[in-house]
């Protein structure tokens, strides 16, 4: 033990094989289940693998914060625009049985912005408390950069006010059409990633909490942001967190 004191392995019985097994299955989002890997022997049980998930979320977040302070993780321009959408993460429960406290009742709206350019995709994903203007637009100012085309759907709390803020703003009535026939526009692209982000929290349950939703939220932002963009892909930048965080 005395040969793991200050790093992310310390007060912990894992082999040092399993848990880089874990790492890279972590930042590859392979088999993630709890089931999975007890069968694949990286641990005996699910405490032990809540406990060892959890540091390497609050690796990703703290990693993803500094990123956000540093450089305000500003897109859109003129070489990509943003699609921006907002979706229900209320916690589901299996097969619709069991008990619910407030907590799980409790609609959670995420609200998301995509920024698109070609092939790359890079979300922001924030948990607001309601849909309305105050708490969507600050959001946009804070991240997007004046001039951006911003694609969304009529939903009140943009009406008017983004082109008002600087921005070219398209809408997609969906009640019509789900591709605009004047401009071509269309907001499928934040659908798809709801339903990956979606499925990715929903199978590991990360939406039973607000604090464990929104680190499960900066997690999937750390992999668009900083872990396809470093050279080593998301194992390189996930290990470059670590040490980063731990320093021995």
């Amino acid at each position: 033990m005395a040969c793991r004191k200050g790093s992310i392995f310390y007060n912990s019985k894992i082999s040092l094989q399993s848990w880089m097994s874990f790492i890279y299955r972590f930042s590859q989002g392979l088999r993630l289940r709890q089931i999975d890997m007890i069968q694949d022997g990286i641990a005996s049980s699910s405490v032990t693998l809540s406990r060892m998930n959890q540091k390497l979320r609050s690796v990703c977040k703290k990693a993803i914060k500094v990123y956000r302070r540093k450089s305000g993780q500003l897109m859109g321009g003129s070489t990509e625009f943003i699609v921006i959408d907002e979706s229900n993460f209320c916690h589901k429960r299996k097969y619709g049985r069991g008990r619910t406290g407030e907590t799980w009742r409790r609609k959670k709206w995420v609200f998301g912005m995509l920024a698109v350019n070609g092939q790359r995709r890079r979300p922001i994903l924030r948990l607001v408390e309601r849909r309305s203007r105050c708490h969507l637009l600050p959001i946009i100012s804070r991240h997007v950069r004046r001039g951006t085309t911003i694609l969304s759907d009529e939903w009140r709390a943009y009406r008017c006010a983004l082109s008002r803020l600087g921005y070219r703003h398209l809408t997609v009535n969906h009640s019509r059409w789900f591709v605009d026939p004047t401009h071509g526009g269309h907001t499928q692209n934040i659908e798809r990633a709801w339903l990956t982000y979606k499925s990715q929290i929903w199978r590991l349950r990360g939406n039973r909490t607000e604090k464990l939703l929104k680190e499960h939220l900066s997690c999937i932002e750390w992999t668009y942001w900083l872990g396809q963009k470093h050279k080593d892909g998301p194992l390189g930048r996930l290990l470059h967190d670590i040490r980063k965080q731990y320093p021995v």
